[in-house]
């Protein structure tokens, strides 16, 4: 008899695998973004953004703005600075996300690049608030911004957070157990809406998490996670190509990636 309990269970443990294999893999896409070109720029230790002509390397307390063409400096910026993290563009200038990480208590804002003069000025102070700000984004009429909470014990309470213009806060949602699994002891870093889906990015993983707004509940839904050209920081979409910028930051240089399915 115990014989043939262990002849039933060898033949169905393949089964049991394959439906294992098969639950992994429905967790991952079959696109995958691709790196198309780099830019070399002493300043890509936190982000990058690029508009039709230039592209702006984001260093915690600098951007540099380059010619998009030639890959040439053209300038740095002035104003204080001192944790910049993931920036994006609207209407013609580059807004970053700004905190004091890792100083305590955690205090965040918004900070504006106004690229022909470039100097960076506070555009909005959130004081202290739901965490460290790494990414915001302007969509539609709506802001939209994470608060990170670092370390292992914390970082579930890295939120997500919608503001309508006057900075009235419409909702708030925690990110899924298996993104916070694999944040370590670092938390989300870049994000951006594109497609109807929110891409986020870690601090120091080659992978995007495609996620959605849940029907019900404050936790975000994972979609399903695409293999990234960048190890993590800030994300921005390229109006150009249609595609992503990030950065690459062990090599310090501006990486533009494009989807392939």
């Amino acid at each position: 008899m115990k014989e043939m309990v262990r002849f039933h269970l060898f033949m169905r443990f393949p089964t049991f695998c394959l439906f294992l294999a098969l639950s992994a893999a429905a967790a991952f896409a079959a696109d995958t973004y691709v790196a198309t070109r780099s830019l070399p720029a002493p300043e890509a230790n936190q982000a990058a953004a690029a508009d039709d002509h230039f592209v702006y390397a984001i260093a915690s307390a600098v951007i540099g703005k380059y010619d998009r063409g030639t890959g040439a400096r053209l300038a740095q910026s002035t104003g204080k600075a001192h944790h910049l993290n993931s920036g994006f563009l609207w209407e013609g200038k580059l807004y970053c996300a700004h905190s004091n990480y890792p100083e305590t208590p955690e205090k965040s804002e918004i900070m504006v690049l106004d690229p022909e003069s470039m100097v960076i000025t506070s555009f909005h102070n959130f004081g202290e608030y739901h965490g460290s700000l790494t990414w915001c984004v302007k969509e539609g009429a709506n802001w939209w911004c994470t608060f990170a909470k670092y370390g292992k014990a914390q970082n579930a309470g890295t939120t997500l957070v919608k503001l309508d213009a006057d900075w009235h806060e419409l909702g708030a949602w925690t990110y899924p157990a298996e993104v916070i699994q694999d944040l370590g002891e670092y938390s989300i870093s870049g994000g951006i809406w594109k497609d109807g889906k929110l891409l986020t990015i870690g601090h120091d993983h080659r992978t995007i998490f495609r996620l959605k707004l849940p029907e019900k509940g404050t936790v975000l839904e994972l979609i399903d996670t695409v293999p990234s050209p960048f190890p993590g920081q800030g994300l921005a979409n390229d109006p150009v190509t249609g595609g992503l910028v990030g950065i690459d930051r062990g090599k310090k240089t501006v990486v533009f990636a494009e989807l392939k399915k």
